[in-house]
């Protein structure tokens, strides 16, 4: 979303009537869902990560355009995986590359189409995650979906991007029971709104710090000289640590974490959006910045963790005709979307494991949601719960 100065008054209501939800929502009362069992975002219990302004959907889809599918896959009692596709707009992506970037955290992962990225700095297909053993299948049905794209019928090279996590603790992993049409499902099922997150789609099996992990997102809004512009986080969480909530030592006072025997390996993938005027160079720093806010969360960057960000600009789709060199952002002018990167990221986390629910699967192994009940009081004792507020956008170029 871009703002111009001139419609300032419109975004100040969107966004005190998005304090104002919020407000309403953060008292306690019988209401709440089953606390153990996820099913309620960060926020939702007084958890505000940073001073910026979210979206209204505090999502990655709050950036024009950008659409997000999941595929959940259960079954029996050994089959817990899936599928989530990012799609940056609706339309031939092959044809209208978008600048992009990557940065590797951890190198300990299989994902593929990044070389081309790194080199060019261009996105030509949608972003797809899943498991380990299925990068292959996802490949595949992401190069058949471009080469059947209209306008695609002489194109003899496609860059796919696929990026995954190992659910294997609670997925039979090896059984590789996905197939090109679930792909195709996810791509096909995204949608902008409202994204489901935790236990599904590619986070379907995943674990994060102890607890069960997932899918989540979050967003911020930034002021930019005289214009505003969103950045959006989506987040795959299946890496270790030790939980932090906003400095107060959960993990630790909830005596689960990777040093108490739970699952220490892993990894995380981020996709970063934004309409931001950002090239290649730019989203790699913005990209860098996804995978430092990682550790606010309690991560350790484990042996066995593949870290990946890779991040994208929609700005030159949204601005059809501009030259793309016109008014790129750089320098200190990126300080404020390095900060509502770094929200947004530690946001998504905490949603994606907010989210979640308690998952059984493979060999009967159980991995718990975070105790919502529990980790409320720990905040709470530790003074890091806000009501929800939100303070004056600042322009930090200035």
């Amino acid at each position: 979303m871009k703002i111009r100065q001139g419609d300032f008054r419109v975004f100040s209501i969107v966004l005190w009537l998005s304090i104002y939800t919020c407000i309403a929502g953060f008292c306690p009362s019988s209401t709440k869902a089953d606390a153990s069992q996820g099913g309620q975002r960060a926020r939702d219990f007084g958890i505000e990560v940073g001073i910026l302004p979210t979206g209204p959907l505090n999502a990655i889809t709050d950036v024009p355009g950008v659409l997000v599918g999941h595929k959940t896959i259960d079954i029996g009692d050994d089959v817990r995986t899936g599928i989530t596709a990012i799609i940056p707009f609706e339309g031939n992506i092959f044809k209208e590359k978008l600048p992009a970037a990557i940065f590797v955290g951890n190198g300990f992962g299989k994902a593929v189409g990044l070389s081309q990225i790194e080199e060019l700095g261009t996105l030509e297909t949608p972003i797809v995650l899943t498991n380990t053993l299925s990068v292959a299948e996802a490949m595949s049905a992401l190069v058949e979906y471009t080469l059947k794209q209209p306008g695609n019928e002489n194109v003899h090279s496609v860059n796919a991007v696929v990026a995954e996590t190992n659910d294997g603790y609670l997925n039979n992993i090896r059984k590789r029971v996905i197939e090109k049409q679930d792909i195709f499902d996810a791509i096909y099922a995204a949608k902008g709104g409202k994204v489901e997150e935790g236990a599904v789609g590619a986070g379907r099996g995943t674990i994060c710090l102890g607890f069960k992990g997932g899918i989540g997102t979050s967003s911020r809004i930034v002021k930019v000289g005289s214009e505003y512009y969103t950045a959006g986080v989506l987040v795959q969480t299946n890496f270790g640590g030790i939980l932090e909530i906003l400095g107060a030592p959960a993990g630790r006072e909830l005596g689960i974490h990777y040093m108490s025997g739970m699952v220490d390996k892993g990894s995380c993938i981020i996709v970063v959006a934004t309409d931001a005027p950002c090239g290649a160079g730019s989203l790699r720093r913005i990209a860098r910045r996804a995978i430092y806010s990682m550790a606010k969360t309690g991560t350790v960057y484990s042996n066995g963790s593949g870290d990946y960000a890779i991040a994208f600009s929609v700005f030159w789709h949204l601005q059809s005709g501009k030259n793309r060199s016109a008014g790129e952002l750089s320098g200190s002018a990126l300080n404020p979307l390095f900060l509502a990167v770094q929200e947004a990221t530690v946001e998504a986390i905490y949603n994606s494991m907010f989210m979640a629910e308690t998952t059984c699967g493979y060999k009967k192994r159980c991995v718990k949601a975070l105790p919502l009940d529990r980790v409320e009081e720990i905040c709470r004792r530790y003074n890091v719960l806000w009501l929800s507020r939100r303070l004056p956008v600042v322009d930090y170029t200035r």
